[in-house]
């Protein structure tokens, strides 16, 4: 694999407007569970929609394996991070993210990035990490023509990228990650060079961004500095709160009963930008029209196959979970864990 490109800003936004951004993380008020989006149904039924991150991070113990010794549920709470969604297409569920969704600065990097011209905004989302979190080393949900996390399993979608069977169906979608505090550990790491090149850490720093293609590049987050008030392990519909705008202030509560109490500067707060990127309009009205969309069972059909061909499986398809299990360890190649002074 070449070296992927990627741009950093410092300083992404005006200090102003990097201000505002944090007042509207906290005007916004609360944030659910990025694990609560659920189990798969059909293909991989029963297996979580990032297993393949979550099963590797499980094995490894993290970037520098620092959970190889950590039970399971110590794991679990380690990557149950929060997240909600300020802007999707044109759903603004965030008022006052417009002028970040169509920041001029992202589309001219995406450009450079993917060497197409025409750059469509297409989601912006945030994450809430608290002291003693991380974030698995992943690739993202990438999107295809007829194919995305909206309707079908998102581990799916990760395998037809890393699969390279389905490249005329790609969307190419740059993702901004921007941060708006000097976080304590929580380090932006990512692989430019491939699973098996070097890692890059990016420190997390007020009113930074960096843009790349996530769905290609292998990448994650450092542990969050452990406080005395580490996460516990969270249940289905616990969220954390803001305290009140300007306050600095968020507690996670079960229902209405507070569990744990944190102040801005013990969290790790980013938020994500996404742009589809195409390489004429030709392209874009193809998309949009859905004149040439990939149909769920082709696509199983030709990972069947292709999987034949490598002698991973017999004459019968196996059953969905195993299926699903044996396509991610066959096309997902992870990169080994980091050494500490990576």
């Amino acid at each position: 694999m070449s070296r992927a490109t990627y741009r950093s800003f410092d300083p992404l936004l005006t200090p102003t407007q990097a201000d505002d951004v944090v007042r509207l993380c906290e005007r916004f008020g609360s944030y659910g569970l990025y694990s609560e989006e659920g189990l798969n149904e059909g293909i991989g039924e029963g297996l979580p929609q990032r297993f393949d991150s979550a099963f590797n991070f499980v094995k490894t113990g993290g970037r520098f394996g620092q959970g190889r010794n950590e039970d399971m549920m110590a794991l679990v709470a380690r990557t149950n991070y929060f997240r909600e969604t300020y802007a999707y297409g044109t759903e603004i569920a965030a008022p006052g993210i417009e002028p970040f969704f169509h920041y001029e600065g992202f589309a001219e990097a995406s450009r450079e990035i993917f060497d197409r011209p025409i750059v469509e905004p297409a989601i912006v989302f945030a994450n809430l990490l608290l002291p003693g979190q991380e974030l698995a080393i992943h690739t993202d949900v990438p999107e295809f023509r007829g194919i995305s996390r909206k309707l079908h399993p998102q581990w799916l979608c990760v395998v037809m990228h890393h699969s390279g069977l389905f490249d005329r169906y790609r969307m190419p979608i740059a993702t901004a990650v921007s941060w708006y505090q000097d976080a304590h550990g929580g380090a932006f790491a990512f692989y430019p060079d491939g699973a098996d090149g070097p890692p890059v850490a990016l420190p997390v720093r007020f009113n930074t961004a960096v843009i790349l293609d996530t769905d290609s590049v292998f990448h994650g987050v450092d542990r969050v500095a452990s406080t005395t008030t580490d996460a516990p392990p969270f249940k289905p519909g616990m969220r954390v709160h803001s305290l009140g705008e300007g306050s600095g202030r968020w507690e996670v509560r079960d229902g209405d009963t507070p569990i744990g109490a944190y102040t801005w500067d013990e969290m790790r707060f980013s938020i994500s930008w996404k742009g589809y990127c195409f390489r004429d309009e030709q392209e874009r009205q193809t998309w949009r029209t859905g004149a040439d969309d990939l149909r769920l069972d082709d696509v199983l059909d030709t990972l069947e196959r292709d999987l034949r061909e490598r002698g991973r499986i017999g004459d019968e398809r196996p059953p969905q979970k195993e299926f699903a299990q044996a396509l991610v360890e066959e096309y997902v190649k992870f990169p080994p864990p980091a050494s500490a002074a990576a």
